[in-house]
């Protein structure tokens, strides 16, 4: 389903949606993972922003092989 263009409050941004695959692919090139990692991730963590984020650069430093940041 299309974005409302009409609502043009902050609700949308601190979200990433795993249905719209645009907002998936810009996600995973931003933070350097592949789309299905970020699908991955947003089954784990949810869909905040803030929290994928924090999550792909953990997952990004355990690729890269360095230690596992414990939560």
């Amino acid at each position: 389903m299309a974005d409302d263009k009409d609502k043009r409050d902050f609700r949308d941004r601190n979200r990433v949606s795993a249905d719209d695959d645009y907002e998936v692919e810009h996600f995973a090139r931003e933070n350097g993972i592949t789309p299905e990692q970020v699908r991955d991730l947003i089954k784990a963590t949810g869909n905040d922003r803030a929290a994928l984020t924090a999550a792909a650069k953990q997952l990004r430093t355990v690729l890269e092989g360095g230690p596992l940041i414990a939560r």
